[in-house]
């Protein structure tokens, strides 16, 4: 098994964007319909209510379905990306402790482990000289040194305040109101955030063919 290892983008991860986005939200939709309709799925597949409520139903289906998405990753695109990698185990993890011990506590920790994971691995690979967020958005753009110190560092804070305000979510609001924050307020505050890079990755854009003709 591998996992994306270079920054330099493959054929299939150039080839399949769209798919790769698809992976990465399809599992979240399925986790937000599952919690949504969780009674309705149990009266239609009434042996979902062994995994107890709606968010251990939806929990259950957002394990499966991301595991699914993993082999889909390994078969079409040859590697497992890094980031759905990292977040697939914990959700595995956290998913089966949550259904076992029918506990929703650690299902809803999950991205706060995640992206605080993910925040405190950016910005301590800069303090070893490594950018590791190349390895993320190999795919996306090609930058030069400086442009992946710079947004490694902004990436790293983002993931870090990400992991703060699951916890302020979680802790104050209901289950149903944290799963729609979960897909519908996570992402489009990540989508702002990644448009606001922009000028900082045009400004550090380069172009591997013209390098290499050189």
């Amino acid at each position: 098994m591998s996992t994306e290892s270079d920054i330099t983008p493959t054929a299939a991860d150039r080839h399949h964007p769209l798919l790769k986005l698809a992976l990465e939200l399809g599992p979240l939709l399925i986790f937000f319909f599952a919690n949504l309709r969780g009674q309705w799925l149990v009266e239609k597949f009434p042996a979902l209510s062994e995994l107890g409520g709606p968010l251990f139903v939806a929990t259950g289906l957002f394990m499966a379905a991301t595991i699914i998405s993993l082999i889909v990753s390994k078969i079409v695109l040859g590697h497992l990306p890094i980031m759905p990698f990292v977040s697939g185990i914990v959700v595995v993890i956290f998913g089966s402790l949550s259904i076992w011990l029918q506990n929703e506590t650690f299902i809803k920790m999950k991205p706060t482990i995640v992206n605080a994971l993910f925040g405190v691995a950016l910005l301590g690979g800069l303090a070893f000289g490594r950018s590791l967020l190349g390895y993320v958005f190999n795919a996306a753009f090609q930058l030069d040194a400086e442009g992946w110190r710079k947004l490694t560092i902004r990436w790293g804070i983002f993931f870090l305040f990400l992991a703060v305000l699951n916890e302020v979510v979680w802790r104050n609001f209901s289950d149903g109101t944290w799963v729609a924050f979960k897909v519908w307020g996570t992402m489009p505050i990540t989508i702002i955030f990644t448009l606001a890079q922009m000028p900082l990755v045009l400004k550090h854009s380069i172009n591997l063919e013209t390098d290499g003709e050189k």
